[in-house]
């Protein structure tokens, strides 16, 4: 499904990955692991398109998308949830939910997805015609997930969906991490710090730190000392 290889993206002349290889199988949930700073994040906006690789490669279905705009990776079937939501937060959370649709090779808008997002997240529902901004950091969070996978990406990323979000919320998003994957439609790259999260959904994992992948592995082999020395948890 998605295969980086050997990929270098910098901003200026500061390199912050380096060297970096993984992938994402088909179905699967992957998860990337460090501490902040160790570029994490730059990574996942190296894959959606909106930073520029140096050198390495990106492909997606085997298609090389390394040079790809970030909207025709969009429209190829890559979602984007960015750290810190980026949603309208003066557009309502029904229109919120349209501007998903702009992404899409064909941009009618389809009541069914609507309401397939209204199923999974009730409170968006009841919320649909509240100013985003008004939301809840977790409601937020829920309406940003909401608006990448109306379009039904093949490929979801995920930075960091549990940053600032209540206990409960969490719990609601794990679930719909899970029932996602039980329906086996979509592969989910996940960006996640708080380890019992990732335990709890990941098929796989990559350790990084300084930019570089340090180590990797199922995470039914998650050993807690290994990674503890890159971690300090």
């Amino acid at each position: 499904m998605l295969e980086v290889k050997h990929l270098q993206v910098s901003y200026g002349e500061s390199v912050i990955v380096n060297d970096v290889s993984l992938s994402a199988p088909a179905g699967q949930i992957v998860c990337l692991i460090g501490p902040n700073g160790v570029g994490k994040t730059t990574l996942m906006k190296a894959i959606m398109g909106t930073l520029k690789a140096r050198k390495g490669s990106i492909v997606f279905e085997g298609q090389e998308v390394t040079h790809q705009s970030t909207h025709m990776r969009a429209q190829s079937g890559i979602g984007y949830v960015p750290q810190g939501r980026g949603i309208f937060n003066h557009l309502t959370v029904y229109e919120n939910l349209l501007m998903g649709f702009e992404a899409a090779a064909d941009k009618r808008v389809r009541v069914e997805r609507i309401e397939a997002m209204y199923a999974l997240f009730p409170v968006l529902k009841e919320m649909r015609k509240r100013v985003a901004g008004t939301l809840s950091g977790g409601q937020q969070q829920q309406l940003a997930i909401a608006r990448a996978l109306i379009r039904k990406p093949k490929l979801l990323l995920l930075d960091e969906p549990t940053e600032g979000i209540q206990p409960s919320i969490m719990i609601q998003i794990e679930e719909i991490i899970l029932e996602l994957h039980r329906q086996g439609e979509i592969t989910i790259l996940l960006v996640e710090q708080f380890i019992d999260f990732a335990l709890n959904v990941a098929d796989y994992y990559y350790v990084m730190q300084t930019g570089q992948v340090v180590t990797q592995g199922r995470i039914d082999e998650f050993n807690h000392e290994v990674v503890r020395d890159y971690l300090a948890f």
